[in-house]
């Protein structure tokens, strides 16, 4: 019986972990920032107002905070359509993504186990190298007359620059390239655990490979697409780097307008504003994809 109530102690300690680990790490920090953003700006250290100063003063603390920093998210155009800018740029990049790298997740899980390690490795790879010099790297490729205008004038397709630096179109690919490995990896585990014998069963009731790719693969690796679109959209929606070096004064997204307002503006309790109205919209696909999944349950 003791080594019962142990192994039960045990149990629930483990299961606390992980709800420790999140109260530490995102909630306590989210309520610091929730906090800001009910604040208003000031000049003193920290840079908001009012100050908590006890349990004494909380009636005196709560009658100062305000809506005002949400209510011009809402008023100035600058926030609102940074944010539906980020969603449009995320969402063609999963789908891009998607586009890409399913059928390159196919092939691996469809060729010899020897060679799937090997594959697997190349896709990794590019996070064997810095993000930053990545990104870096794009610029010596799209920048004018750069090595995208040497090979192509090379080859004797163009004669004039492309100048793809600066605009939308070099923001995508590299957010399409950066996060694509993020698209495959998950595909790739789903499809691997395939079993091949649901395909031969299909062509045996007469299924050509089309038919059997929409009636069976497709559907059993919808997790691995759910999967795979999740963890490229969530953080291509608060990207700060890529349109940073890459775009334009027109490629304003979210977390760029997040950085200003941190660091340049000095008003933290606006930018918290703004964190908190995006922690909002990316916690939605989560709760869509969790409901998905468990209708999907529900139905098997």
């Amino acid at each position: 019986m003791r080594a019962v109530a142990s192994l039960q102690r045990l149990g629930r300690f483990v299961v606390a972990v992980p709800y420790l680990w999140l109260a530490l790490f995102f909630l306590a920090p989210f309520a610091i920032v929730l906090r800001m953003a009910f604040s208003h700006a000031a000049t003193a250290l920290p840079p908001y107002a009012p100050h908590f100063e006890g349990l004494a003063q909380l009636g005196e603390f709560l009658s100062q905070l305000d809506i005002e920093n949400f209510k011009l998210l809402g008023d100035d155009p600058l926030y609102w359509q940074s944010y539906l800018y980020s969603l449009r740029i995320a969402a063609l990049t999963t789908v891009f993504a998607l586009a890409i790298g399913y059928p390159l997740a196919y092939a691996m899980a469809s060729v010899p186990a020897r060679w799937r390690g090997i594959l697997l490795v190349f896709v990794i790879l590019p996070f064997w190298t810095s993000f930053l010099i990545r990104v870096y790297a794009w610029i010596g490729i799209l920048r004018p007359d750069g090595q995208l205008d040497a090979a192509l004038a090379f080859l004797g397709f163009e004669a004039e620059p492309l100048r793809l630096l600066n605009t939308e179109a070099a923001v995508q690919l590299g957010m399409v390239y950066s996060y694509l490995p993020f698209m495959v990896l998950p595909l790739f585990a789903t499809l691997e655990k395939l079993d091949r014998g649901l395909l031969e069963a299909a062509a045996d009731l007469g299924a050509t490979p089309v038919t059997a790719f929409f009636t069976v693969t497709l559907p059993l690796s919808l997790p691995g697409i759910l999967a795979g679109s999740a963890l490229v959209f969530i953080p291509a929606v608060g990207e700060f780097v890529i349109p940073d070096l890459l775009g334009g004064p027109d490629t304003v997204m979210i977390g760029k307008v997040l950085w200003n307002e941190f660091f340049s503006n000095r008003d933290w309790p606006l930018a918290s504003a703004v964190a908190v109205v995006l922690l909002v919209v990316l916690v939605l696909p989560l709760v869509l994809l969790q409901r998905a999944r468990l209708r999907r349950e529900m139905a098997a």
